[in-house]
């Protein structure tokens, strides 16, 4: 297969490819190294590329395979990982100058179990600084480039990612999610990306950005290459404080259960499609959306969530942001651009009072979405109230900073596993999301309405030509 073949596949493709001995991941790998050459100076996706070390990984898995030991299904294939995982021996950044140069000694958890799955290693994506930010504009380091539109945003904080996997750069990345950060790049860029429930993948090794809101995920082409990867990311980790001791069953199983007959799916009345913050072309692609779900056998039905929904623990997720930064911010505060310095000093300002009562709002928030979630199996709505901005947009001082996490941000507080799914574009040409929302600890429900969605459209197909 040419290379343009190879980069236009799913990881799922290419892993079966992989087993069947048709394509092999040295192949895999100089395909999207070739890829990247040709793209990254429009793109601008890595902080730090690794080909040396993935051609040497490449090789090594393609000798193992043929050997007769294959590890399983992410054996051989190329990844690329957002650079607020901590790699061992591969500097991480996190989007800032005060970590430039560090290095860490140790894999985060879910980058040793990747490693331990067989992944061929790219290199560290870039993201919005101190994944602080829904647009990825970055203040550092390059701003990455939407491929399906240059002069737009790819959303963030996962912003790298979701370039980077939407235009073949890579097969499959790890994204993390405190109010939005995997589901609007997944939007805006017309991948798949899953926010699993919080606790249900360990968030040690990761640089942290708010303790109680933050979830590690994966970012595909599709759900059924999310659901392989989640089955290798997924479990209990006990050093991580946030980990929850609860079974994982095999995620990529639920993909063989046909249509949706005996799920109900909830569309809220209230927030969600207020018509002043979304806009019409996103309404109407989510509505089709809605209706072909139906059309499959899913029971649908209007619910209103309890609020308030506009509450997202930003005074919570400001102070921990400021707890974690404290002795930088205030040791180099040159070296944070003015809008996260601002943020990280306005955190340290806020109360133990107001931090109390925004973590019991927290718990009450979550306890009113038990009684919604006794009568729906799922909940519909848009990932993202808009299209990508331009990044000339996102950059203006006055630009929302809450737009973006409108829709996402309340599914942090709660803690739901959500997806978002390609289901169109807009007139201009830009991907719109749809995002599906299930009861704690059932990804497997999320995965399956996603894939049936998925399977009965054409819009995961599609392909930019950046």
């Amino acid at each position: 297969m040419a290379a343009s073949e190879l980069t236009d596949l799913t990881l799922s493709e290419a892993s079966k490819l992989v087993e069947g001995g048709k394509v092999s991941p040295l192949e895999l790998t100089e395909a999207c190294i070739a890829r990247t050459d040709a793209l990254e100076p429009r793109l601008n996706t890595y902080i730090t590329q690794t080909f040396e070390t993935a051609l040497a990984e490449a090789k090594a898995a393609t000798a193992e395979i043929a050997a007769g030991r294959r590890i399983g299904p992410l054996h051989g294939i190329p990844f690329a990982i957002k650079d607020l995982y901590e790699t061992a021996g591969v500097r991480t950044t996190a989007g800032s100058p005060t970590r430039d140069q560090f290095v860490p000694t140790e894999d985060a958890h879910t980058i040793a179990l990747l490693k331990q799955a067989g992944i061929v290693m790219l290199g560290k994506l870039t993201l919005h600084e101190w994944a602080m930010g829904g647009t990825n504009v970055q203040a550092w380091y390059n701003t990455p480039k939407n491929p399906w539109d240059v002069t737009r945003i790819t959303g963030g904080s996962s912003g790298g990612s979701g370039s980077a996997v939407a235009a073949g750069l890579c097969f499959g990345s790890l994204g993390t999610d405190t109010r939005g950060s995997i589901r609007i790049p997944a939007s805006l860029c017309s991948i798949t990306g899953l926010k699993p429930t919080y606790g249900r993948v360990s968030i040690r090794g990761i640089i942290p950005l708010s303790w109680s809101l933050d979830h590690s995920g994966p970012m595909a082409r599709t759900v059924q290459d999310c659901a392989l990867i989640l089955n290798a990311i997924a479990g209990y980790d006990p050093l991580d404080a946030t980990s929850a001791d609860v079974p994982c069953p095999d995620f990529a199983a639920f993909m063989a259960d046909d249509g949706l007959s005996g799920l109900t799916i909830g569309v809220p009345s209230n927030f969600f499609f207020d018509t002043e913050v979304v806009q019409p072309e996103v309404l109407a692609a989510v509505a089709a959306a809605r209706d072909l779900l139906k059309g499959l056998g899913a029971e649908i039905r209007e619910i209103e969530i309890p609020g308030p929904l506009e509450f997202n623990a930003s005074s919570a997720f400001n102070a921990e942001s400021a707890a974690y930064h404290e002795r930088a911010v205030t040791a180099e505060p040159d070296k944070f651009s003015e809008r996260i310095r601002t943020r990280l000093t306005t955190g340290q300002q806020i109360t133990g009072m107001a931090y109390v009562r925004e973590r019991w709002s927290q718990l009450e928030l979550q306890q009113k979405m038990r009684g919604v979630l006794r009568d729906v199996d799922l909940i519909l709505t848009p990932t993202s109230p808009t299209v990508a901005p331009t990044i000339a947009e996102a950059s203006l001082p006055g630009a929302d900073p809450t737009l973006l996490v409108h829709n996402t941000s309340p599914f942090n507080v709660m803690g739901l596993p959500t997806i978002s799914v390609p289901c169109g574009f807009s007139s201009n040409g830009l991907p719109i999301g749809l995002q599906l929302t299930g009861r704690w600890w059932e990804e497997g429900t999320v995965l399956r309405a996603a894939h049936a969605y998925e399977q009965a459209t054409e819009w995961h197909k599609r392909r930019p030509t950046p």
